[in-house]
Parts: structure tokens; sequence; C-alpha cells
């Protein structure tokens, strides 16, 4: 298959620009001490809780950009009111990345700015080459997007050579962080993101040029936030966890404590009772609240 009949996305309808590397990044617009916040929400809700309002900075599930018309609909009018759409690769949900045309054929479908290549949970070699060979092959298919490598590890040796390898791989124009989720302490760079972070400050190792990414809230929740601004490098995150606390009729506060308990996947939550809508709301104001995020909750139209 060759460049110009990916021209077409999955649903059949042509493309209306090619979504290429944007003249500017998220960074370069964002000031310091702040973290662009994407919130993550069932399909039926994304009008309640997604929408931005100045838009900024969305990831989309491509498996639901391509098999779910409301919300490609939806993604694709944030894209136009200037959000940056990232494209997320599945794993998280899925168990295993969609491959690079699906997620091609979904970046296009919602004029995404960046995909999440293929990644393999605390795997860092495999996440390498399942990222390098997801990279040759839309270099060859001739797309041109700014594609996001995800720094995965066992070990700190491993975190290293993983972030060397995409920071010196010559594609990567974006690097993403995945969250501690381990519900003890540790000071591993595999499993403390704020160790990673101030590690990559201290050693002199974040990229010019790169885009920086969190992704999702892990075991201290939204107040790693108030930590992680003041690396002006990072630019957004992205967090279901203010949806689904709040559809449970969990606060999270603004200022702490947090606690991280068991909760369900985003797409498993059902319906969400409207009584707890205000609380949802209130979280992501929390969230955006530690993340010095300005952004608010484009009303509904």
């Amino acid at each position: 298959m060759d460049a110009d009949s990916l021209r077409i996305d999955a649903i059949g309808t042509p493309c209306t620009s090619s979504a290429g590397p944007q003249t500017e990044t998220a960074a370069a617009q964002r000031r310091p001490d702040r973290i662009e916040v994407s919130v993550i929400a069932p399909a039926p809700y994304l009008r309640d809780f997604v929408g931005q309002t100045p838009a900024s900075v969305h990831h989309v599930a491509a498996q639901r950009v391509l098999h779910d018309p409301a919300y490609r609909e939806f993604f694709a009018e944030e894209s136009a009111r200037g959000a940056e759409i990232v494209v997320d690769n599945g794993v998280f949900d899925l168990g295993a990345s969609l491959p690079p045309l699906d997620l091609l054929r979904a970046a296009q479908a919602v004029n995404a700015a960046e995909i999440i290549l293929p990644d393999v949970m605390h795997d860092g070699p495999g996440t390498i080459r399942a990222s390098d060979r997801a990279a040759a092959e839309l270099r060859e298919l001739g797309w041109t997007l700014r594609l996001c490598a995800v720094v995965h590890a066992a070990n700190d040796d491993d975190w290293l050579r993983c972030y060397e390898h995409f920071v010196g791989c010559g594609y990567v124009g974006s690097i993403a962080l995945p969250a501690s989720r381990r519900k003890t302490p540790s000071s591993d760079l595999s499993k403390n993101r704020i160790a990673a972070t101030g590690y990559l400050d201290a050693h002199g190792m974040v990229e010019p040029g790169i885009v920086y990414r969190l992704l999702g809230l892990g075991r201290a929740g939204h107040l790693e936030l108030f930590e992680q601004r003041r690396h002006d490098w990072i630019v957004s995150v992205d967090c279901a966890a203010p949806v689904i606390l709040g559809a449970m009729g969990v606060r999270m506060h603004p200022d702490g404590p947090y606690e991280k308990i068991p909760t369900p996947a985003v797409d498993r939550l059902g319906v969400i009772d409207p009584a707890r809508f205000g609380i949802v709301r209130d979280n992501i104001a929390a969230v955006r609240y530690a993340a010095n995020c300005p952004v608010e909750i484009r009303e509904a139209q």
C-alpha cells in the first residue's frame, strides 16, 4: 500500500489535511509551571467532561476513533477548534498495541498531530523493538506525524537504555513517561516518575526540541503534578481518575490527601449518575489546579 492510498481513512472519508508536524509545539505555546491536562472519559460523556476551553491537548484511543462515529466526530471537532490530538496505541486498554496502519488511519480521521508508537508494558527491550518497527513502517508509508515513544523498563539500567535509545534514534519527537502505580514507594527510575524526571533534570538529559508527556496518574494521584510542574519541559498529562473516582462518588481534594483505591477501567463505568456529575467536574478542576492548568470544561453544545 502506498502513501496516496492512505489519503482515505478507515471510515472511508477523505482527509482534509495532512496532519504533519505542527509549526509550533504545545511546549512552545505554554508557559512554565503549567502542565496541560487531557481528561479521559467514557464515550457517552465526552461532551459533559472532556471538551476544552480553550482547546489544548487531547489523548484519544485509536480503537475508539476507528469504531465509534460519535467519538471520532467529537475529537475531530476539538481538533478543528485548535486542540492538539495525540492518538494512543491502545495497549493499556487492549493489552497490545494496534498495528501502525490502524494508528495512522485513526490519526487521519481526527487530524492528529502525534501518534504514540506501540509499546510493551514494563519491557524496555520489547518496547524499543516494537517502536523501531512501527516507526520504520510509517516512514515507508511516506507519512510524517510526530512520533511519541514510551519509556518502559523493569529496572534502572533498562530505563536508561530505553530512554537514551529514543532520544538518539532520530525518529522520536515526543517521549512519554508512564505513571508510577506501585502501592509501595520506590526510588527506582522505572518505578518512580518523580525520581525519573528529577534524574533527567539533574543530569542534563532533557533533550531540547522533544515534547515530554506524562501518561496517567499514579500512586500519588494529582498531587504528583505539584512536583512535576516545576519541570518546565513537561507538556501534558492524560488521566481518567477524576472521572472514574467522581462516578464512584469519591472526591479528589485539591490539596490532598489522596488515597489510591481499586477502580474499574474507564470504559467499564457504565451509566454515571447525573447526581455525581458535580463531583466529576470538581475532580477535574482539582487535577487542573494541581497542574496549574487554566483550561476549563467546554459547555456541551
